[in-house]
């Protein structure tokens, strides 16, 4: 059965409806194009149909292109790429613009069909970008339902015909939200918004769209009209001037120049503005191109939407019967537990939160009353759902509430005593078959299992902070670990709608594995004089949300010197970082602690809002005259990082590189747009990386000696994702 089928009516309205047999939602496939070109032809040449409704035949519209396809557009597009990919573009064009101009006179725009789009739910991307050719968009009132172009929120931008249509629809300025933040929206403010053109509804959105057809409306879109002027402005307008320079600043000032996607999006709107409509698609098409060449589209579109998906459809779970979680006791009421707390009410868990006093739970379960009403106050949440949320949470003193729990999180303070205490008290109180994970940042789950009757049930759940806000989940194996407690805790995780990735126990798991030699090189390059200024721009020019020092700021020097010791002490004569250490002991003895104490590498101003590099600074460690080169500074920032990703999957404390991108990207936002440490050495090439790791090694030390998997790889001239994605099938 085709994706998309049409039915005409007595009444003169042909319906097109798509619907995708198989799937949930309706995703657009390159065999789908011909034929809704076939349909749409078939109801322009029949005298008897008036006018034509595309509508679906599920409660959604569209959740956009395949990205499946997307990723491999470029693969597909034959012995010239570029060149076959921009073809294929323009061939989706001419299928679009064949409904917007629905059989009118090229040089009277008399005659044609009336075409509306009718939405009953949902559209995304594609799913979108058709409505918009159409000559009036009707939705069914669905708050529910979301109306936008995200795009470019997995490295991409809207490429059949969405970027040219939103922007000369509503302008540079009006279209902006949409296109570079990817914002969706419901039904109301779409149309508030001028993106859709009626809400009515659910049962009467065939009705309306069919009426307005058969109610021989103007069907010429503003743009084909002669005089025809851009909102806000073209660019050589005087407004429309401040418009695009403005828009220009924005986007560099918020990606720092590190996303492909943004500037070609900007440039499509920009060129596309200065000549005609169907030369504007071709710049668009152009553009677009220029993007799907670029290894970070397919890079992102890969590790944030096919293999973030994947990971969270459980990819690595152990094949054992479902363990949707029914009861979860929560051991701590601090940040952490509250967080926890949360987001499993929210998924309808019922919550048993233990710290030890009343007035300590008390306070932790008013993190929910406080982000519901937040909620309510932003209208995204009722003041019935708030009463059920705190309904599942039982904040308590009392460990006896922990009885029927088939989950524990113990999230109490790092310390191995207090946690095997914890752990002690909970096993005197639950069943034999209860699962009890720990959440740690850094200490070793086969050392607190030892506190533990049953090894077999005992993990280690990371969660990263804060828990309503972070995406991720680091869930650790110990030696002794069972697949049971594997699944209880990648079910859960899914439960609260989080993304996993389980690692083996090693020093830190995977990610602050990656993000200490990061933060420390930071530091050490303090130490050697460079400019700190420099050293914050140039992660932030890599795409990375924060420099190492603003990182350390927000974590807290005090959490870096306890870190600091706590290694010291387990790795003795090894320990590497001592040069760190002078500068971080130096700034816990000024009590420049950051953030929390409005004073660490960053000043602050009395309401906690930062000012500037601290200036004090370059007093105890002056700025040499001479300063390294950017790309110097940035590559020690990225090898720091990488190199440490490459060592885990070594010793395998990963096991997937797909988790090693995905848990770097969602974790501490490794540079979203090289789709995380494996795809960027696959984007440079693991020769040029084994010889730059050289290069580093000779000049900065031994911390950046190439390991031997990367080595052997770049003998071979191989390819992460080629080479572990192979192993993937096999086993």
């Amino acid at each position: 059965m085709t994706d998309f089928t049409m039915n005409k009516g007595a009444d003169g309205v042909a319906i097109i409806t798509w619907d995708v047999q198989g799937k949930s939602m309706n995703v657009m496939s390159m065999e789908a194009w011909p034929v809704l070109d076939g349909l749409v032809d078939d109801a322009l040449a029949d005298d008897a149909v008036k006018g034509i409704v595309i509508t679906s035949g599920k409660d959604t519209f569209a959740g956009g292109m395949d990205l499946n396809i997307i990723a491999k557009m470029k693969e597909s597009a034959g012995d010239n790429p570029a060149k076959g990919l921009f073809d294929g573009l323009m061939g989706m064009h001419a299928v679009l613009r064949k409904i917007e101009r629905a059989g009118m006179d090229p040089k009277t725009n008399k005659g044609g069909k009336p075409i509306a789009a009718a939405l009953p739910g949902t559209a995304l991307g594609i799913g979108l970008e058709i409505p918009l050719a159409c000559h009036r968009i009707f939705a069914a009132d669905n708050p529910k339902a979301k109306i936008g172009l995200p795009e470019i929120m997995v490295g991409i931008f809207p490429g059949a015909g969405g970027t040219t249509r939103l922007s000369r629809k509503l302008g540079a300025m009006g279209a902006s939200p949409l296109l570079l933040e990817g914002k969706l929206n419901d039904p109301k403010k779409a149309k508030a918004a001028g993106v859709i053109d009626e809400v009515v509804p659910a049962d009467e959105l065939l009705d309306a769209a069919k009426a307005w057809v058969l109610s021989e409306p103007k069907i010429v879109k503003p743009w084909d009209e002669k005089g025809y002027k851009m909102p806000g402005g073209a660019p050589y307008h005087p407004a429309g001037f401040m418009t695009f320079v403005g828009a220009s600043a924005m986007v560099n000032g918020k990606t720092q120049g590190a996303f492909p996607a943004a500037k070609a999006l900007l440039s499509a709107v920009y060129e596309g503005a200065l000549v005609p409509f169907d030369t504007a698609l071709k710049i668009e098409a152009r553009w677009f191109t220029n993007i799907l060449m670029n290894p970070s589209s397919s890079a992102m579109i890969r590790s944030l939407f096919i293999n973030k998906e994947a990971l969270e459809k459980g990819a690595n779970r152990p094949d054992v019967a479902d363990q949707k979680v029914k009861k979860v006791g929560i051991i701590g009421a601090g940040m952490m537990g509250a967080g926890i707390a949360l987001v499993s009410a929210l998924a309808g868990i019922q919550v048993v939160l233990i710290d030890s006093t009343q007035e300590a739970a008390d306070k932790g379960k008013s993190y929910t009353t406080s982000y519901m009403d937040k909620g309510i106050s932003r209208k995204k949440a009722t003041e019935e759902k708030k009463e059920a949320v705190l309904g599942l949470i039982n904040a308590t003193t009392d460990y006896a509430a922990l009885s029927g729990c088939d989950l524990i999180v113990e999230a109490v303070f790092e310390d191995v005593g207090v946690k095997a205490e914890v752990t002690k008290k909970v096993q005197a109180v639950v069943g034999p078959d209860c699962i009890f994970a720990t959440n740690t940042s850094t200490l070793p789950i086969t050392e607190l299992a030892k506190a533990s009757n049953d090894a077999e049930k005992f993990i280690g759940i990371h969660f990263f902070s804060p828990v309503d806000k972070m995406l991720l989940v680091e869930i650790i194996k110990g030696k002794g670990t069972g697949s049971v407690a594997v699944a209880k805790a990648l079910d859960f995780v899914r439960q609260i709608r989080k993304t996993p990735i389980v690692v083996n126990d090693e020093r830190f798991f995977y990610a602050n594995r990656c993000i200490i030699p990061y933060i420390n090189e930071g530091i050490r390059m303090v130490k050697e004089g460079v400019e700190p200024a420099l050293i914050e721009n140039a992660a932030k020019l890599l795409g990375m949300p924060l420099g190492p020092l603003q990182l350390v700021d927000e974590t807290s020097v005090d959490l870096g010197v306890k870190i600091a010791k706590a290694t010291k002490a387990a790795m003795g004569d090894e320990y590497p970082d001592g040069e760190v250490d002078e500068i971080l002991f130096w700034m816990f003895d000024q009590k420049r602690l950051g953030r929390k104490s409005n004073s660490g590498f960053y000043s602050y101003d009395d309401k906690g809002k930062r000012t500037g590099l601290w200036e004090g600074l370059a007093a105890q460690y002056p700025v040499a005259d001479d300063q390294p080169e950017l790309t110097t500074v940035q590559h020690r920032l990225m090898f720091a990082q990488v190199l440490e990703a490459v060592r885990a999957l070594e010793e395998g404390v990963l096991e997937d590189i797909r988790e090693g991108d995905v848990g770097a990207i969602l974790g501490w936002g490794f540079a979203p747009w090289s789709g995380g440490p494996f795809s960027w050495l696959d984007i440079i090439g693991t020769p040029y990386a084994a010889e730059r790791c050289d290069q580093l090694t000779t000049e900065f030390g031994p911390r950046f000696t190439t390991p031997a998997l990367l080595r052997e790889m770049a003998d071979k001239n191989q390819e992460f994702y080629k080479r572990f994605a192979a192993a993937e099938k096999a086993a």
